[in-house]
């Protein structure tokens, strides 16, 4: 029963909901209204993502020195695959909001008491494991094309990838290769969480309508994308201390997007 619950729901039912047809002004709207959840109380979303550029510096420092600077971005990188499972909190603040709630930062904890948790978690599973194939596929790469032996140091590393035609099929191929996991995450997940919390309808029915949303909608979820994979980049640039404002706001605009991608009526 807890499987089949994990895959169905309370109901024990396949749910369908109804996908919304959307325009990139919907996109735009999504992040307006993920700012306003922000702001409202920005020092408790702060806090609770203050782990997530520790985390990045503390992978970047491992990784350089265990002699691994070739993993470097692939796990940087990762963080896109992983994203949603670090705004599960943000989700549940803002559905509190949107309820009339109180949406102090505490009840960001809430999720673990949440009927739809083990759904939660078996697409979380999910999702770590997409993340570890990348990082053996990104490993794959390196190594066919430049060999089994990594650079001593990051000055080495660079001169291999931008000063050889091999470093240069290198760049090609991993960003190719990690579009292609990106848009995976992307359709498999882009509404998955947030309708996990908003109605407990098991992981394989709210993964299957997340999927359905996307090619329903390919243009606006691109976009969505192509938004969220830029301010990640752009949050680790000053040592990952963007990551603190990224993430939040990119969390909150998330629930707001499922909003106008799924309707509210269909359960």
């Amino acid at each position: 029963m807890t499987t089949f619950h994990v895959m169905t729901g309370a109901s024990e039912s396949f749910t369908r909901p109804v996908i919304n047809k959307i325009s990139i002004a919907d996109v735009f709207d999504a992040l307006r209204l993920g700012f306003e959840d922000f702001r409202e109380k920005p020092s408790h979303y702060v806090f609770l993502c203050l782990m997530y550029p520790i985390a990045g510096i503390f992978l970047t420092m491992l990784s350089s020195g265990a002699n691994l600077a070739p993993m470097i971005f692939p796990l940087m990188s990762g963080f896109v695959l992983i994203g949603p499972i670090a705004a599960i909190g943000l989700y549940e603040i803002s559905r509190r909001r949107e309820a009339g709630l109180d949406s102090s930062w505490t009840h960001a904890l809430d999720v673990r008491h949440s009927p739809a948790l083990p759904s939660i978690i078996a697409v979380g599973l999910l999702l770590f494991g997409i993340f570890t194939v990348w990082l053996v596929t990104a490993q794959t790469i390196y190594t066919s094309l430049l060999g089994e032996v990594f650079p001593r140091s990051m000055s080495l590393f660079l001169q291999q990838v931008f000063g050889t035609p091999e470093g240069m099929q290198l760049i090609l191929w991993g960003n190719l290769v990690g579009l292609g996991f990106a848009f995976v995450v992307l359709a498999i997940t882009v509404v998955t969480f947030p309708m996990l919390l908003d109605r407990d309808c098991g992981a394989v029915a709210a993964m299957v309508a997340s999927i359905r949303a996307t090619f329903v909608n390919p243009v606006p979820i691109l976009l969505w994308g192509l938004i969220v994979a830029a301010s990640l980049v752009i949050g680790t640039i000053p040592l990952f201390v963007g990551l603190a404002l990224a993430i939040p706001i990119l969390g909150h605009a998330t629930w707001h997007l499922y909003r106008k991608l799924i309707a509210r009526e269909a359960m």
